[in-house]
């Protein structure tokens, strides 16, 4: 199915997610950033939604703007995400400074070389942080962001898109569910 299809399919009580969605993919609704830079955070997002339709519908409309390497920039980014997000939100929620003093043991190497422009990593990786809620990590990627030259309109455009791509992907399940 593709994203226009998906988009066909929401919901009326979804209409305003429709309006954004269509907004957001746009450089017009995503100020500061490319198409390629929106390809790149909308896949990303839509990974970590997990509603694999909208994933497959994103990921096919996302070849059209970036490369095979800037979209597996865009899977890593997700996937390193879920597996930090959950361990520096552990680390921030339970407040014992112990914890920060301890060894993650964790590897995190693609954040070194991601495949594509680190820049573009750091906003996926910033749209996904949002998604999954870790605090700790948005302040650490929109710190890493602004060192890198990035005005808050980009910045808050990535998550922008990770915002209604993820409430897409909420409203379709559950459209899907109730059948």
């Amino acid at each position: 199915m593709s994203l226009a299809d998906l988009r066909g399919s929401l919901p009326e009580y979804a209409k305003d997610l429709r309006l954004n969605l269509d907004s957001v993919l746009t450089e017009g609704g995503a100020p500061g950033l490319t198409q390629k830079q929106i390809a790149v955070i909308a896949l990303a997002s839509a990974i970590a939604s997990r509603y694999e339709p909208l994933t497959e519908a994103v990921a096919e409309e996302a070849a059209k703007h970036a490369s095979a390497e800037e979209l597996n920039g865009a899977r890593a980014a997700a996937a390193i995400m879920g597996m930090n997000n959950v361990y520096y939100r552990f680390l921030h929620l339970v407040g014992d400074e112990e914890y920060s003093t301890l060894r993650a043991g964790l590897r995190m190497n693609v954040m070194a070389n991601p495949g594509g422009d680190k820049i573009d990593f750091e906003l996926a990786s910033l749209a996904v942080s949002a998604i999954n809620g870790c605090g700790k990590c948005l302040e650490s990627h929109e710190k890493t962001l602004r060192k890198h030259g990035l005005s808050a309109q980009p910045i808050q455009s990535a998550v922008r898109i990770a915002s209604v791509v993820h409430a897409v992907a909420v409203a379709l399940e559950q459209a899907k569910a109730a059948g």
